[in-house]
């Protein structure tokens, strides 16, 4: 109960962190999409920020990476829900310069399970592991040539202005709740991993499969907040954006939990078994590039075959990590 009371903190803060951050977006004269793969989308990443901080000071590393892995899934599945409430297929209506952003998600989420295997076996002289800085710098390269592409893109395709729908809040103003509504997701995101942890004791379930869902499916909430509410404007690119951009931003979180981590590499001493939310997401990555690039005109089914699969990969994932959840690795 402790832990859906958290919770619905982070639920209703991160609405608010959205929403204010949205109303920044909009009196900062910048675009909404971009606004979406960068600003909104490490906005509603915070409980993942400090929920991973927290994790790896309290030395739960499975914590701090299932919670980053498992958002990262959880994140496509929004895309999954999303569709569900669309009636033609909803990553087909997405602009097709997304797949760039999928494909730096590919290589960051590659390099994570790349430092999983290594880190093991390497003597290393720092607290960090070995691929934490390229981490760092691929996450900032990353941002800075989505920033270019986005902004060439424009000139060639320019977008309608955005209806000014916040005139009646001032810019200061804004600032002031978006600082209060961070503030309160940072102060209900240190709490989670204590809970998470007696949870897992309690249950008799991993670390890492309590941190990959439950903690995972906690902090991704704003996510879901801000997503339906693009949908229902019709904001298709920004909802996709938060989601992939949001995607991009726990990897940046996971080199700061790794610094942030006093006992050695964090990817190495984590389980093994979160390699299976590495593989989930690559999957989950390359059925969503599918389904961009086929884009599919209709469909039968309530989910696409995209989106469907995305979702399927993730009940597999779930399953396979509960089976898995007393091997030793």
């Amino acid at each position: 109960m402790q832990f859906i009371l958290v919770a619905g903190v982070i639920l209703y803060a991160g609405s608010q962190l959205a929403r204010y951050g949205d109303i920044l977006a909009e009196k900062s004269g910048m675009g909404r999409t971009w606004m979406g793969l960068v600003l909104i989308a490490s906005t509603t990443s915070l409980p993942e920020l400090f929920t991973g901080l927290s994790s790896a000071i309290q030395l739960l590393p499975n914590i701090a990476v299932g919670d980053v892995l498992g958002s990262c899934m959880f994140n496509l599945v929004i895309v999954s829900i999303m569709d569900a409430r669309s009636k033609v297929p909803l990553i087909a209506q997405a602009q097709p310069g997304h797949a760039l952003a999928v494909g730096f998600g590919v290589l960051l989420v590659g390099l994570v399970g790349t430092g999983m295997i290594v880190d093991r076996h390497l003597l290393m002289t720092s607290w960090f592991g070995v691929m934490t800085p390229l981490l760092l710098l691929v996450y900032l390269a990353a941002v800075r040539v989505l920033f270019l592409f986005e902004r060439r893109r424009l000139l060639v395709t320019p977008e309608v202005k955005a209806e000014m729908r916040y005139a009646e809040i001032s810019i200061r103003k804004a600032g002031y709740r978006y600082a209060g509504a961070a503030v309160i997701v940072v102060l209900a995101a240190t709490v989670l991993p204590g809970l998470a942890s007696q949870i897992a004791e309690r249950t008799g379930l991993s670390n890492a499969l309590v941190g990959s869902y439950f903690v995972a499916l906690a902090t991704s909430l704003p996510e879901v907040v801000v997503c339906l509410a693009a949908l229902r404007l019709g904001a298709i690119d920004l909802a996709i954006g938060n989601v992939l951009g949001s995607n991009l931003f726990n990897i940046l979180i996971l080199a700061l939990d790794d610094i942030a981590y006093p006992s050695g590499p964090l990817l190495g001493v984590a389980s093994a078994s979160n390699l299976i939310t590495v593989f989930s997401v690559i999957l989950m990555y390359g059925l969503f590039l599918a389904g961009l690039t086929y884009r599919a005109s209709k469909k039968r089914l309530r989910l696409a075959w995209d989106t469907g699969s995305i979702l399927a990969v993730y009940a597999a994932s779930i399953i396979l990590m509960y089976l898995l959840r007393n091997a030793n690795l």
